[in-house]
């Protein structure tokens, strides 16, 4: 029987007892890729049938032969593999970095040398490296030119790049476009097509006012001619003659053919030869067109002009070279876009278009990403030199030294910097009335797309939009890092600077203190739950004490009344929503509220009216004042009582030894966590009365729930780790570092901070790994949490076991090493050798015995796989035997063959 009903019982019809599960057939469950029966919800079970030939054990021949068969094809398998390897890992990086190398040569004799260099066996690592890190950048332009494309097709073009590309589609006809020219001018402006769609639109925050001013309608200049004639409407015919002849199902299927197995060649096929082909020739094209040319146009013209000197000194001439090549070349695609608007050429003024669109927009990410938050590291560290004791000089140094790394940090540090901004910026979102921030893009908002923007706003004003997000971010700095290090250094002159040396003569490992730095402070300081909610707690207080001292509540948090009337309001009328956000805010609800209606061509997003006192102005100004006085104060703050509550701290453990400040700060803000979140704790509890926190909980809940929290910290974390950091320095450290004649020492606080490393990397590996007893509890514990505390179910299936099994390997080399072998009458040197050997000599015994066992369990697989290609002749579905209280039930079974 090769095909299989469902058959499915019903209240009218109820099915057979023996047929409840006996339809699954072999086949349809190979199709159906089911385990279970939607019936019973049963797993299947299937039992081997085979030849009633088969003997009771295999013949030594069949089972030898079998192992040949699998060596064959482990051996083919191998070479397969090795031959994708070699092919991705070593052919294409290395023939991306010898093309590389030799476009930027600039010799001759390197393009007729490159066949013997590609057979070159000279740096081979070192190319196969750089050949990488080419094709990933190839691949990563492939990429962003592919959403690029797909950014201007579904967000649409420019203005000034499809104005004539949309009167000949809008225009229906020579006689609707004599009406047209009758009707006047001003009708004839191209205007944005009202059915399209609002988040496909062209621009995300202020491109909508382009229209609005016709001096920045057009990017370019000279681009106001009229409509292309019969060409544009060829293109136009043409482009959706295209859309039309598409097939999406041939694409789909071709999709679905071309696996990323198939493409790599995992699939044990050879068509990924092609495909390596393939990757070389579009690295080469993309290495000529996106470095080869801008290198060259830029090296050109910097020589020409006379910067070489200059450029060279930069340390980094090969990326500015290119960069400068890139700017060229956009003004060159301006000019030549231009001349083919005069000629109307439009099929090339659209291709020069799209092609500035490119240029443009990856200069406008290099600012964006690379350069300004560079500056914004710069600026740092030149604002906190004096907190660290540094001078102009000592970066100039560092930089001649190691300019790559240096200008990396300063990057890092910048981005960090950005980023943290940011996110304050949209903390200050959820705090503050919708419409206070019209002035900053909100990044929440589903409409905001940067690409867009950097696709349709001219370049005039992504340049006033950088300077001024230097101007704030570079203000910002100076108000709170260099200001305050100048107040702090004139107040408590002993304070600064901070101690940042590379080496310490604290009698404490510098490797326990990044440990536990690592692994305890950091994550709990990282923790962005209660952090969060803190920090938006204190600036909601901020914002009621400035608003009621300034009279600027309904400014600054809105009216609650009216917040409910108009959410009231839009709940009844959502009909005329669009009409509501459409008209311009009077000019008592604010002018930026009219100016953001300007922007979005319609009402402000989320505008909320506000009540505006007397001496509005002069109250924004104090509130400015206030504002920065408080950010003042606020890293003060920061700067000063975290770096000496960990001093303070550290004093107890290291004495007068000066440690760096990265501990001392790090301990500081630990505690300063932990405070707040302990005042946080009691606060919550605080509407329950201070008699019920005082008595009721600590007695019934606090004290238990202590108690048993302490008894899990010391055995998780404190005996465990302990316990694994001792083995681990006893079987891999002390045999790599200790020499025989010497006598190894050991620092339980070190080896209690790498144990707790390695316990946490051993139950990250024990929850990513299959099921079994270690990762149930330990996911239980998780699932429990401290709220519902399990301390008899922790101790009896986690601590005990696991300490049992540390101590029984600590303890019984130790037996074997110092009771036993002195009693066999060696000498001392093979006494001192078992001792020091043992427990990395256990260890291979352990590890060779896993190796045994998972041979032992492969070969049993072999063994089967060897009798089911033999003798398997089909399989039996088991059935699912049904239990009906104490009476036996009645198996069925059936068999279906293959």
């Amino acid at each position: 029987m090769d095909t299989a009903e469902e058959v499915r019982s019903s209240s009218s019809r109820p099915l057979p007892a023996p047929l409840l599960c006996f339809h699954s057939l072999v086949q349809w469950l190979k199709h159906s890729r089911k385990e279970y029966c939607e019936l019973c919800k049963h797993r299947f079970a299937f039992t081997p049938i085979y030849s009633p030939d088969m003997p009771t054990r295999l013949p030594v021949q069949d089972i030898f032969a079998g192992l040949v068969t699998s060596i064959g094809t482990a051996i083919r398998y191998w070479f397969h593999y090795t031959l994708v390897a070699f092919a991705w890992l070593g052919v294409v990086p290395l023939t991306a970095c010898r093309i590389y190398k030799c476009l930027f040569t600039g010799s001759v004799s390197s393009l007729l040398t490159l066949p013997l260099d590609m057979l070159s066996t000279e740096n081979l690592l070192a190319d196969c490296l750089q050949g990488c890190f080419v094709v990933t950048c190839t691949l990563c332009a492939f990429i962003s030119l592919v959403w690029l494309r797909e950014q201007i097709v579904h967000g649409g073009a420019p203005l000034w790049l499809e104005q004539n590309q949309q009167q000949p589609a809008n225009a229906a006809g020579p006689a609707n476009e004599a009406a047209g020219q009758g009707n006047g001018g001003a009708e004839n402006q191209p205007m944005p097509a009202p059915a399209e769609p609002p988040a496909e639109n062209a621009a995300a925050a202020e491109a909508p006012d382009l229209p609005a001013d016709p001096a920045e309608e057009m990017e370019l200049d000279n681009e106001d001619e009229e409509d292309g004639g019969a060409e544009d409407v060829a293109d136009a015919n043409n482009g959706a003659q295209d859309d039309m002849n598409w097939n999406a199902l041939e694409w789909d299927r071709a999709a679905e053919e071309l696996t990323w197995e198939r493409m790599l060649g995992l699939d044990g096929s050879l068509v990924f030869l092609e495909h390596v082909f393939w990757v070389v020739s579009l690295n080469t094209l993309f290495i000529l067109v996106f470095a080869f040319c801008p290198y060259h146009i830029g090296h050109f013209s910097v020589v020409g002009l006379g910067f070489e000197e200059y450029v060279r000194a930069s340390h980094f001439e090969g990326l500015i070279t290119t960069i400068v090549g890139y700017v060229l070349l956009a003004i060159t695609l301006i000019v030549c876009h231009g001349l083919a608007a005069l000629v109307r050429f439009q099929r090339s003024r659209r291709l020069l278009g799209v092609c500035y669109i490119v240029v443009k927009v990856s200069l406008l990410v290099v600012v964006e990403i690379g350069v300004f938050p560079l500056i914004c590291g710069w600026w740092l560290d030149i604002c906190s030199l004096e907190m660290f004791d540094a001078s102009l000089k000592d970066r100039e140094l560092s930089f001649e030294s190691a300019p790559g790394t240096t200008m990396f940090l300063h990057w890092l540090v910048g981005m960090v910097y950005v980023f943290y901004f940011a996110s304050f910026i949209l903390l200050l979102r959820e705090v503050l009335r919708p419409g206070v921030l019209w002035f900053l893009r909100n990044l929440n908002d589903p409409d905001f797309n940067p690409v867009q923007e950097m696709i349709h706003l001219p370049i005039y004003r992504h340049l006033r939009r950088f300077i001024l997000s230097v101007v704030v971010f570079g203000s910002i700095v100076l108000l709170m890092l260099w200001l305050p290090i100048r107040i702090i250094k004139h107040i408590f002159p002993s304070f600064l600077p901070y101690n940042v040396m590379l080496y310490s003569d604290a009698p404490v490992s510098e490797l326990s203190l990044e440990l536990l730095l690592l692994q305890v402070v950091l994550p709990a300081l990282l923790e962005q739950g209660h952090t969060r909610q803190w920090l938006k707690g204190l600036v909601r207080a901020w914002t009621v004490t400035a608003g009621y001292l300034l009279d600027l509540h309904s400014y600054l948090l809105g009216d609650q009344e009216d917040n409910e009337n108009n959410a009231n309001q839009q709940a009844n009328n959502n009909n005329n929503q669009q009409a509501r956000n459409n008209a311009i805010p009077v000019v008592g609800e604010g002018l930026h509220a009219a100016h953001q209606a300007i922007l979005q061509q319609g009402g402000p997003v989320g505008f909320q009216p506000y009540h505006r006192p007397m001496k509005f102005p002069l109250r924004i100004v104090l509130l400015i004042l206030f504002m920065c006085v408080t950010l003042l104060l606020a890293s003060l703050v920061c700067l000063t009582l975290p770096v000496f509550t960990g001093r303070w701290l550290m004093s107890f453990w290291t004495g007068s030894a000066k440690i760096h400040e990265l501990y001392t700060a790090a301990c500081g803000l630990y505690v300063c966590w932990l405070s707040i979140r302990a005042i946080t704790v009691l606060l919550a509890w605080m509407p329950q009365g201070r008699r019920v926190i005082l008595l009721k909980e600590w007695k019934k809940r606090g004290m238990d729930k202590i108690m048993k929290t302490l008894i899990v910290a010391v055995l998780l974390a404190g005996v465990i780790p302990l316990l694994l950091g001792l083995l681990f320095e006893l079987v891999i450290v002390a045999p790599l570092r200790v020499p025989l004649d010497q006598t190894p020492l050991f620092y339980p606080w070190q080896d209690w901070a790498l144990g707790v490393l390695h316990a946490k990397i051993i139950a990250a590996i024990t929850l990513m790994g299959p099921q079994w007893w270690l990762k149930t509890v330990i996911e239980q514990v998780y699932a429990n949490g401290i709220r519902n505390i399990d301390l008899h179910f922790i101790i009896r299936k986690l601590a005990a076991p696991v300490i049992a099994v540390l101590l029984l390997s600590l303890c019984i080399p130790y037996v074997i090493a110092v009771g036993i072998v002195p009693l066999l009458g060696v000498t001392m040197e093979m006494q001192n050798l078992v001792q020091r050997r043992i427990y990395p000599f256990l260890l291979m015994v352990v590890v060779l015995m896993g190796i045994l066992f998972f041979q032992i369990r492969q070969f049993k697989r072999l063994y089967e796989h060897i009798k089911n290609d033999k003798y398997l002749v089909g399989q039996r579905l088991v059935n699912y035997e049904r239990k009906a209280g104490k009476l036996s039930t009645t198996t069925h079974s059936s068999s279906v063959q293959e």
